[in-house]
């Protein structure tokens, strides 16, 4: 029986799981992390890579120890676009996409805005139309739609949580990896070839960075930066450290319990440089 797994359908993704549907250990499906949580919790899928929160919302979970998409500064692909200047926002939009950046997103702007709202787009709905239809005075966006944006002229103002983080805590942040449903264990062969996708697309940055700049008709530059710089693909030592600073951060907001650790799963190759 084949590994069932689920990642994302995100440019942001491709580093690490490039070629994983011709794995044949794996049979692959890409949804939006939500949903992949959604599956993960139903047993339906046995890996995703899929928001880091998760570890701390339910017991049991294991996550591959090494590959993570992870940012240790300034992260394109998830902003809070600005309808009003930082300190007088008074509520915030969320994308329903992600839970991981909806938590990051609470834990960063409740530190520089004590009292403020969040409100989670509903399912289906443009964050930024449901911002200013509530006046909300931003709105979280992530994935391909926020790198887009924020790269096209004209873009709203942005605050960026991926910098904020890393400013706060001096911490690079994780927002997915590899989760592990509980009660499922791994065969080395299944292991290797998620080695091998991280490996396949260490090689092919430049390539997809090409890609994504024919297809959204932006310049290559940025989204070579975006995939080779502000992107982290091996946070190597600093992985669990990150991990369970933002559970402790999340836990105090209520985002998540802060008594669970789940347990590494080594890459018979171990983290790749970072």
């Amino acid at each position: 029986m084949r590994l069932r797994v689920g990642t994302v359908p995100y440019l942001v993704a491709r580093p690490l799981n490039l070629g994983l549907e011709a794995e044949p250990e794996l049979e692959v499906a890409r949804e939006v992390p939500a949903r992949l949580v959604e599956r993960l919790r139903q047993g339906t899928l046995d890996v995703a890579l899929v928001s880091s929160i998760e570890l701390f919302r339910a017991e049991g979970y294991g996550f591959l120890a090494g590959p993570a998409i992870a940012g240790r500064g300034y992260v394109a692909s998830v902003q809070v676009f600005l309808r009003r200047p930082l300190g007088s926002l008074r509520s915030v939009t969320l994308d329903p996409a992600s839970r991981t950046s909806q938590a990051l997103a609470q834990v960063v702007l409740a530190r520089r805005e004590p009292g403020i709202e969040f409100r989670e787009a509903p399912a289906g709905r443009d964050p930024r139309r449901a911002a200013e239809e509530s006046d909300a005075g931003g709105w979280l966006r992530i994935g391909d739609k926020a790198l887009v944006e924020a790269l096209t002229p004209g873009a709203p103002p942005c605050f960026n949580p991926s910098e904020a983080w890393a400013h706060d805590t001096g911490l690079p942040f994780v927002f997915a990896l590899w989760i592990v449903r509980p009660g499922v264990r791994l065969e080395p062969a299944q292991l290797d070839a998620f080695s091998r996708a991280r490996s396949r697309g260490r090689a092919a940055l430049d390539e997809l960075a090409r890609e994504a700049a024919r297809d959204w008709a932006l310049p290559f530059e940025p989204c070579r930066r975006y995939l080779a710089e502000e992107c982290l693909y091996d946070p190597g030592a600093a992985l669990e450290p990150a991990l369970l600073r933002f559970r402790d951060e999340a836990a105090r907001l209520g985002l998540c319990r802060g008594d669970l650790t789940p347990h590494p799963i080594a890459l018979e190759d171990g983290p790749c440089p970072a």
